[in-house]
C-alpha cells in the first residue's frame, strides 16, 4: 500500500489540491481511458500551475491510481462490515446472503455517488490492467469484512474446489464491475432518467445477486 502524509500532516492547501486531482483524474480516466489521459492533463484540468503536481503529491500515475481505488474501497467497506457483523458468528450462512454482503455494499457507494458520477468506469479499467488488476485484486481480498465472508463460504467448500472457486470469483467480478459501468455510462449519457438513478442502482443490485446465485449453484452447488 502506498503511504501518503495524513490529512492533519499535511496543509489545508495541500489536501485541497490532493482531492481535487483525485476526482480530475477520477473524471478523465473513466471517460478517456488511462493511455489517453498524461499527468500534466490531470494537473492542467484540475488548475493547477505546477506542471509536475501529480509528482510532487503521489509521486507517479499509479500511486494516484491506487489512492483513488483506496478511497473508494474505504467507504465501501463500511457498508460491507455493518452487513457482515450482522450476521453473527453462525458458522454456515445461506448463499444469497453471502452474495448480498459482497454486492449491496458497491450498489449502496454508487448511490451515494449520485449522477454523474465515475468510479464504475474508472473501475472497469483499472481491473484489466495488469500490475493495477493485482493490486486491486490482492487489496479487495485483504479487507477484513471481505475475509470474513471467505471464512464463511470455506465452511461449505471442498478443498478440491480450489481452482473453480478462483474462476467463481473471476466470473463475479467482472460481471459486477463491468455491469455497474454499464449502468454510470447509461445514467451519465441520458439513456438512464437521473431521477430514476436510485432505483435502477438498486435493481441491478438485485439483478445481480439473483444472477450471481444462479452462477454459484450452477458451478459449485447451494453451498
Amino acid at each position: 500500500m502506498t503511504s501518503f502524509p495524513s490529512a492533519a500532516m499535511a496543509s489545508p492547501r495541500s489536501v485541497l489540491a490532493r482531492d481535487k486531482l483525485m476526482r480530475t483524474a477520477e473524471r478523465l480516466y473513466a471517460e478517456h481511458g488511462f493511455a489517453s489521459v498524461s499527468v500534466t492533463k490531470i494537473g492542467e484540468a484540475a488548475g493547477q500551475r505546477n506542471k509536475s503536481a501529480v509528482q510532487y503529491h503521489f509521486n507517479n500515475r499509479d500511486e494516484l491510481i491506487i489512492a483513488i481505488l483506496e478511497r473508494h474501497m474505504a467507504r465501501i467497506e463500511k457498508h460491507r462490515v455493518a452487513m457482515v457483523e450482522a450476521l453473527g458468528a453462525v458458522g454456515e450462512v445461506p448463499l444469497e446472503e453471502r452474495i448480498r454482503c459482497h454486492i449491496q455494499p458497491n450498489i449502496e457507494h454508487h448511490i451515494e455517488l449520485g449522477t454523474p458520477s465515475w468510479y464504475g468506469r474508472f473501475l472497469a479499467q483499472v481491473i484489466v490492467e495488469p500490475n493495477l488488476r493485482e493490486y486491486a485484486i490482492q487489496a479487495h481480498g485483504k479487507l477484513p469484512s471481505v475475509r470474513r465472508l471467505d471464512e464463511l463460504g470455506r465452511v461449505q467448500w471442498r478443498d478440491d474446489d480450489r481452482a473453480l472457486i478462483a474462476q467463481h470469483h473471476e466470473m463475479i467480478r467482472q460481471l459486477t464491475v463491468h455491469m455497474c459501468a454499464e449502468v454510470e455510462y447509461d445514467l451519465a449519457h441520458g439513456r438512464i432518467d437521473p431521477a430514476a438513478a436510485e432505483e435502477s442502482w438498486r435493481r441491478l443490485g438485485e439483478n445481480l445477486i439473483q444472477a450471481i446465485c444462479g452462477l454459484s449453484v450452477a458451478l459449485l452447488g447451494n453451498r
